[in-house]
Order: C-alpha cells, then sequence, then structure tokens
C-alpha cells in the first residue's frame, strides 16, 4: 500500500489507469480523461500534482490536488468540472491512507480538502477528530423510466399550461420549433462557436463567463467535446425557430447517463422560453430512445429545475486534517469569526 506523486505533465501517461478506475463513477463522464486533459490545458496552473494509490496491486484512489497555501493542499476544481478531481474505488477510507500522502507532498502539509464530492459514488462519512464534511449544493436529476407521457403528466400544472401557451403562440406566428442533435466530432467547432454567439449577447457577456472561440472556456469546450464525440458520447443540442438557433445544450454521456453541462438561449426571445420547449422535446426524445437510465444536471438546484423533477441530493466538501490541532485551530478561528459578524 502506497502513495506515488507525479507532476502533472506526466497525466497522459497515467491516463489509462486513471480512465479504468472512472469507469466504477458511472454518471460522470466529466471524471474522465477526455474531461480531465483538456480542463488542466485549459485551466490548471502547471503545479499540480498526480496523487495515485496503490494497495494489492490495484490502483484504489487517484486525485490531482493543487496547492492552497498554508500547509494546505486541495482537490483541482475548475468551475467547469462539476465535481472534484478525486476517484476511488470504494476499497480504501481515504482518511485511513492520508498518513502516508502527508509524507509525499512536498513542503508541510496539514491538511486536504476534497471538494464537490457525490455521495452516489462517496458516501457521506461521519465526522471524526481529523475530519470534517459540509454541504455544498444540492443538485437534481431526471429517471428515464417509463414513458415520456407518464413523465410529462407528473409535472406541474404551470410548467405544462406554459409550454402549450408558448407553443400556441408561436404556431400562430407561423414559426415552425425543431430540435437538432449534433454528434460528429467534425461538428463540435461549429456548435461551440453558435453557442458562444449565443452566450455572448446574454447576460454572461457582462460578467465575463461567456464562452468564446477564442477564450479558454471555448477551447476547452470544443476539445472536450470533441474527445467524447470521437467516442460517440457527445450531444449538442440546437433548438430553432425556423431558421435561427435560439437555444442549446451541451451534453456528454457514458453509455448509462447523460448529463447537461452548459445551457444557453437567445435572450431576444425569453418570452417565450425556447430553452424550456428545447428541454420539453429533448427529453421527449431522451425518454423513447431508452439509451440512459437517468439525465443529471449536476449544477445547484434553481427554481426551475424543480419544475422538472423532485429528485434532489446534497454534493458536499470534505477536509482532512494531519493534526487535530489544526481542526481545533480552524474550528475556533471560524467560531471567533461568526461571533464577530453577529456583532
Amino acid at each position: 500500500m502506497s502513495w506515488s506523486i507525479h507532476p502533472i505533465r506526466d497525466f497522459p501517461a497515467h491516463s489509462e489507469a486513471w480512465d479504468t478506475l472512472a469507469q466504477g463513477r458511472v454518471g460522470a463522464p466529466f471524471l474522465r480523461s477526455g474531461f480531465i486533459q483538456p480542463a488542466i490545458t485549459a485551466f490548471g496552473r502547471g503545479d499540480e500534482l498526480l496523487c495515485l494509490y496503490q494497495a494489492e496491486g490495484q490502483l484504489r484512489i487517484a486525485m490531482i490536488l493543487s496547492k492552497q497555501g498554508k500547509g494546505m493542499w486541495q482537490t483541482f476544481q475548475p468551475s467547469q468540472l462539476p465535481l472534484g478531481a478525486f476517484l476511488s474505488d470504494g476499497s480504501v477510507d481515504i482518511e485511513l491512507a492520508a498518513p502516508g500522502l502527508w509524507h509525499k507532498l512536498p513542503g508541510l502539509c496539514l491538511g486536504l480538502g476534497l471538494t464537490q464530492l457525490d455521495p452516489n459514488f462517496d458516501p457521506r462519512p461521519t465526522d471524526s477528530i481529523k475530519r470534517r464534511s459540509k454541504d455544498y449544493i444540492q443538485t437534481s436529476w431526471v429517471d428515464i423510466n417509463g414513458s415520456f407521457d407518464a413523465y410529462w403528466d407528473a409535472r406541474g400544472k404551470n410548467l405544462k399550461q406554459n409550454t402549450r401557451k408558448q407553443r400556441n403562440k408561436l404556431q400562430s406566428e407561423g414559426v415552425e420549433p425543431r430540435l437538432e442533435c449534433l454528434q460528429a466530432v467534425a461538428e463540435m467547432g461549429t456548435a461551440i462557436e453558435q453557442y458562444g454567439r449565443l452566450e455572448s449577447a446574454g447576460w454572461k457577456t457582462a460578467d465575463g463567463t461567456a464562452i468564446n472561440p477564442e477564450n479558454q472556456q471555448g477551447r476547452f469546450y470544443r476539445k472536450m467535446l470533441e474527445n467524447f464525440a470521437a467516442r460517440g458520447q457527445a450531444r449538442v443540442y440546437r433548438y430553432w425557430f425556423g431558421d435561427k438557433v435560439v437555444a442549446m445544450d451541451l451534453c456528454i454521456d457514458d453509455g448509462h447517463v447523460i448529463v447537461i453541462l452548459k445551457t444557453t438561449y437567445d435572450e431576444s426571445y425569453k418570452a417565450v422560453s425556447p430553452s424550456t420547449l428545447m428541454r420539453q422535446t429533448e427529453f421527449q426524445q431522451l425518454f423513447d430512445e431508452q439509451k440512459f437510465r437517468r439525465i443529471e444536471f449536476y449544477g445547484k438546484v434553481m427554481e426551475w429545475h424543480t419544475r422538472w423533477t423532485e429528485q434532489l441530493r446534497e454534493i458536499y466538501h470534505c477536509n482532512l486534517y494531519r493534526f487535530q490541532a489544526v481542526l481545533n485551530l480552524i474550528t475556533l478561528r471560524n467560531k471567533l469569526a461568526k461571533q464577530e459578524s453577529t456583532q
């Protein structure tokens, strides 16, 4: 049982072993190397470390760590990655394996933050003298069970009435909506350019988070989608009003679960909710197809999510500390800060 530490530039040499471990996380295709490597290239600092834990001749834990200062390390967590870059086959408790890691990481190591863990893969542990977990966000999903008609009948009255009114309005104006699904590698570049134009026309341009083919976001999404498309596991949904694209979804899958990574729409058509109409048709196709067993949103639950599903679960963070005294000091500091904020 031992840890090995590698500079992040060596990730490609270990990607096959990484993916073998990632295959056990059904429903998290974004933890495959086809997502992780472009994310490292686009958003990494270059000083991240790949940490691998072997036991009984098998890779049991793999994670990418970034130094956070003051002796603390954290799993690689760009905002584009729904969960932290952490994999485990579940056979080893990371708290029990951590002491061997403290000695291998460079410099004085006082603690490790495992960010954005999903209880579907990593059941939330109880707190201990050297471990604390905390809530991050609630996320939601849709199970693809039975027919779409049965699923749609179970939706709220407002969603069904609003989509009916919006479709009637479009019909009265002679607008023909249609859904297109792009899956070929050669289509991903054009799809990202089009997605970027839609997103850049909206509010995300103001805060600098919009995708652009020439920025890091755009280059990342294009390369990542091309990687998945090469495996037949990328889908870009485009929703058209006549000859105009008004909404798009960027999705990847692992053959069992499809994940909606990003959605955008033309805000000039906000009155008829093109993203809602797109999702209705998209979900109907997915139910009819019966290829996937679940649709994952993997984002913070918003009001609109609750119109599509009642299913919720808590994504959480878990912090491990080398010494109990470190946890005690952090707990005291947080308590004092809270007292000051209430005075």
